[in-house]
């Protein structure tokens, strides 16, 4: 034997270890990189399998069916406007406006606005009047009476005082109208004041979509709150003409506007001025008629639909207004 062949024959040849080595390297390789793959693909299949699964079924509910009344209801937060007791009519079937009794809407001319108001011809002024007529004041304001009987006496005054009296300067004084905050119907009535209180009116020049012809007026649903308001617009407008009728001389031409609130037991809160176009003596004699105006407690059933503050008075207006 060469040493040639010894040498080819000794198991301990570093180039076959080297290669078998390389060999054991590769499987365990191939086993973990199997292994590594295996554990990826297992990852992938529990995070994201549901994907593609088929959505569970949702429970079907039975459909609702919900009810909308929309049959024409009185409007809420509606403006007052008075209502001539002698004039009240059957409860109309529009409800556009707050009232102290019913009216149906009519118009003098024919219908060329686009307003809830009757067209009628009269003098350009900042309210809205349907007649003409002088003022008359009773000399205690205008205060609610319970009994049928004593209040007889002060119409008859009324009527007196309207033939007694001709239509002098003081006419150009005219207490307007105002909103409420709050315009809710109940089923029973406020007091009424009886007093021989009449304010100024000019019929004033307007347009609107009422097509029904007959004497001016709107349609406007008499309530208890309604009725109270013309209590509480009586009382102090009838202290204010007499405030005016005394000093005259003092007030300039102009408009103030007050906002305040009557609480539950008929005292004024709150009253503060929105606009004064007329001078600081007109201001004082209208806050005074607001101040010392004697009205009644709110009506339970009237009360029971206000705010806890009570009844909100917006935009009350007093106008020296020229000829």
């Amino acid at each position: 034997m060469t040493t040639a062949d010894m040498m080819f024959a000794q198991p301990g040849n570093p180039e076959s270890l080297r290669d078998h080595e390389y060999e054991t390297r590769t499987i365990l390789l191939a086993i973990l990189v199997a292994i590594l793959i295996h554990l990826v693909v297992a990852f992938f299949l529990a995070a994201f399998g549901g994907i593609f699964s088929p959505a569970t079924p949702v429970e079907e509910k039975p459909a609702e069916l919900t009810l909308v009344d929309l049959a024409p209801a009185t409007p809420k937060n509606s403006a007052f406007v008075e209502t001539d007791e002698s004039k009240k009519a059957p409860e109309p079937k529009e409800k556009t406006f707050e009232s102290n009794a019913n009216s149906i809407g009519a118009s003098e001319l024919a219908a060329v606005g686009a307003m809830p108001l009757p067209s009628q011809d009269g003098k350009d002024r900042p309210f809205m009047d349907f007649e003409t007529n002088p003022y008359s004041v009773d000399a205690k304001g205008a205060q609610p009476q319970q009994s049928t009987v004593a209040s007889q006496q002060p119409e008859q005054k009324a009527a007196q005082q309207q033939q007694q009296e001709p239509i002098t300067a003081a006419e150009q004084f005219a207490l307007l109208t105002q909103k409420s905050a709050a315009a809710l119907e109940h089923p029973t009535t406020a007091s009424q004041p009886q007093s021989a209180y009449r304010r100024m009116k000019q019929k004033t020049h307007m347009v609107g979509n009422i097509t029904n012809r007959g004497v001016s007026a709107v349609n406007a649903l008499g309530t208890p709150l309604g009725r109270y308001q013309k209590i509480v617009i009586d009382a102090i407008g009838s202290r204010w003409y007499a405030f005016v009728d005394g000093k005259r001389d003092l007030a300039s031409i102009g408009t103030l506007r007050v906002d305040f609130c009557v609480d539950r037991s008929g005292k004024v809160k709150g009253l503060k001025i929105t606009e004064n176009s007329s001078n600081e003596a007109f201001a004082n004699l209208c806050i005074q008629s607001v101040m010392e105006a004697q009205l009644p407690p709110i009506p339970e059933d009237v009360a029971s639909a206000l705010p806890a503050e009570g009844l909100p008075m917006e935009g009350l207006s007093f106008s020296i207004i020229p000829r």
